[in-house]
């Protein structure tokens, strides 16, 4: 019997497949870097064929390498980037337009009109977010405008919307199932997370044709089967989450008030609210965590859009490293005196400011400003957002408590000198797994319990292991006196 799980984890700068065998250890992975594309100040695009391309080249690879065929596959587990958004034409499959990435501001024009028209609150009650640019719904309301007759066609049910995990299904399939999961759906600023139903409300609000829009299912569903053209056996696609869902699902933060933070391209922060729909007061958003045999579990994610990325800035923009990794290194030889901050707006400010239009800055540099100071307040700024998030996460929801143990993940993670500067920072302990890929793990998850392969909810909470702990180790007064003038950097910055 077919036994092993390959996960498609299609994120926002490469696409991954990762094998996992019945005791979900990882067998073996492929990956593959695609184009970003900036055509204009604020916009960033991905061309969905390369995408396309991409993931099945990533399948073959992770096949080939664990010496294993598509027969030997018991289901298929898909993550994506959220919100990036795609339409396309339900007879070819080709997409009318690129691929709208989650990072892209274009649409702020549009989403300051409708908060004039005081319509904020109507989408947040709704769906638990903000208007802001993040979201898929106004991707998708530019699309249809831009792409001339795009509106009627889709109006007459040619044209099909999708986040990534959608087109890809649409494409895997060959056509057959046009579909996402309930926390894509939750992401895309027209989908009712209190009734989990596509909002006729805020489609009528943003001119949007329910024709074009998917089938929501449960995160662990039949999600339709893969053509044997493309791996060469038909495989069931079994679960399905965003990404950040999917590492809170990965992390097994399945108990209300477990606490994870992915650090990626950007970073995000889940804490599980159980069956409560938290309304934040301070600028969180409300969130689908996960939705489990039509049950289901809320969360409050604070959003943070630049944390990896900034780190790409120091190798690609500065050329002040040449390897990712080597950032940390650089940090650890700053100088403690110089009191430098890097608030890295880059694409506007994320929670719980909400700012698209801030840009990013460098505070407090002298002639003695260097290297190592600018990297290491590149790292910082990601522990100072996190803290940010922490903050409000506690002023809104007593579940939280006091004191939280923080369950992270991401490219980032590796660096112990950032996880150990992050908690420092927090003033909280930092939880490393033994098993760094959190993301691909719960899509594999989602994908080999319903396939009957892996087990239950419970048992794999009792499988999670640490890799190691960092414990706090910053004296009280020195990070007082750092947060203090991360908030006095952040206040010069905000446009709002």
């Amino acid at each position: 019997m077919a036994g092993h799980i390959l996960a498609i984890d299609q994120g926002t700068t490469s696409s991954r497949a990762i094998v996992f065998d019945q005791n979900m250890q990882i067998v073996a992975s492929g990956q593959k870097e695609f184009t970003q594309h900036f055509p204009d100040s604020g916009w960033v695009e991905h061309d969905p064929e390369e995408i396309w391309k991409s993931v099945v080249s990533t399948c073959k690879l992770a096949l080939r390498r664990a010496k294993l065929k598509a027969t030997d596959i018991a289901a298929i587990g898909i993550t994506n980037q959220r919100e990036t958004t795609v339409v396309w034409d339900r007879e070819t499959g080709e997409p009318i337009y690129n691929a709208i990435v989650w990072q892209d501001r274009r649409t702020a024009p549009l989403c300051r009109k409708l908060k004039k028209k005081g319509l904020e609150k109507t989408f947040t009650k709704k769906t638990g977010l903000l208007l802001d640019p993040y979201f898929s719904g106004t991707k998708i309301a530019w699309i249809l405008d831009k792409v001339k007759g795009s509106r009627k066609r889709a109006k007459a049910g040619d044209l099909l919307f999708g986040t990534m995990d959608s087109f890809l299904i649409w494409r895997l399939t060959g056509g057959a199932s046009h579909v996402t999961d309930a926390t894509n759906a939750s992401r895309t600023l027209i989908y009712n997370i209190g009734n989990n139903a596509w909002d006729k409300d805020l489609l009528k609000i943003l001119n949007i044709p329910a024709a074009m829009l998917p089938e929501v299912k449960d995160c662990a569903d039949y999600f339709g089967t893969v053509d044997e053209s493309v791996l060469g056996a038909p495989i069931p696609i079994l679960g399905v989450a965003g990404d950040q869902q999917a590492a809170t699902i990965g992390q097994a933060c399945f108990e209300p008030g477990m606490f994870k933070s992915t650090y990626g391209t950007g970073c995000f922060a889940l804490l599980n609210t159980g069956k409560d729909m938290v309304r934040s007061k301070n600028r969180l958003l409300t969130t689908i965590a996960y939705r489990l045999n039509g049950k289901t579990t809320y969360a409050l994610e604070g959003s943070i859009f630049v944390a990896g990325a900034a780190v790409q800035w120091l190798r690609d923009g500065l050329k002040i490293i040449r390897k990712a990794d080597q950032a940390g290194e650089l940090a650890e030889g700053a100088d403690p005196n110089q009191n430098v901050y890097l608030v890295p707006a880059f694409v506007g400010l994320g929670a719980p400011w909400w700012d698209a239009e801030a840009r990013g800055a460098l505070y407090g540099l002298t002639r003695n400003t260097g290297r190592a100071e600018i990297a290491r307040a590149t790292l910082e700024s990601v522990a100072y957002q996190t803290r940010d998030l922490l903050d409000a996460m506690h002023k809104d929801w007593k579940g939280a408590g006091t004191k939280t143990v923080l369950r992270v993940d991401g490219g980032m993670v590796a660096s112990d000198w950032t996880m150990q500067r992050l908690a420092d920072l927090l003033d909280a302990p930092v939880d490393r797994p033994s098993i760094l890929e959190t993301t691909a793990l719960g899509a594999a998850w989602l994908a080999g319990s319903k396939a009957g392969v892996w087990p239950d909810a419970k048992a794999f909470a009792r499988s999670w292991k640490r890799d190691r702990r960092f414990e706090p180790q910053m004296d009280g007064a020195t990070r007082k006196t750092k947060l203090a003038g991360w908030n006095d950097a952040v206040r010069r910055t905000r446009t709002s």
